[in-house]
């Protein structure tokens, strides 16, 4: 089971790895290891996410999602297949906990009294400068 929120469990029966030949230093190592992991979970079939979940993350996460619904990634930081295994595990439940959060409400305020009339004494201020700027009319002096 991979926790991802006190609330959510994924079970890792779930997610699928596909391993590949990764880029960057190791020399002649790099060429015949497939250290580069890239994880599969189907977020569309998936029994553990509600469907509020899942259209959540289907919106937040458009850019991990192939158009079959599976989120993919991808770890190919370090040289050991395992070690990237385990970066790709926490990417994803970095991933889907921050999918799932969500975004505390503006709470309305009122503007105080003493801000309306300095708002206003300042607006009037600015009008009395730029009158005094105006030619003047006939008859006014």
């Amino acid at each position: 089971m991979l926790k991802i929120t006190p609330n959510l469990n994924i079970p890792l029966a779930e997610l699928s790895f596909t391993f590949s030949r990764s880029s960057g230093p190791g020399g002649q190592h790099v060429n015949k290891v497939n250290s580069r992991v890239t994880l599969w979970f189907n977020l569309w079939q998936s029994p553990s996410l509600s469907a509020a979940q899942k259209i959540t993350l289907s919106q937040k996460l458009a850019g991990h999602i192939n158009r079959h619904g599976q989120l993919w990634l991808v770890s190919d930081q370090h040289r050991m297949q395992m070690a990237n295994r385990q970066e790709a595990l926490l990417k994803f439940s970095g991933l889907l906990r921050d999918g799932l959060k969500t975004r505390a409400r503006r709470k309305k305020t009122k503007a105080t009294k003493a801000s309306k009339e300095r708002r206003l004494r300042l607006k009037k201020g600015r009008s009395r400068l730029k009158r005094k700027r105006r030619r003047p009319r006939l008859g006014e002096d």
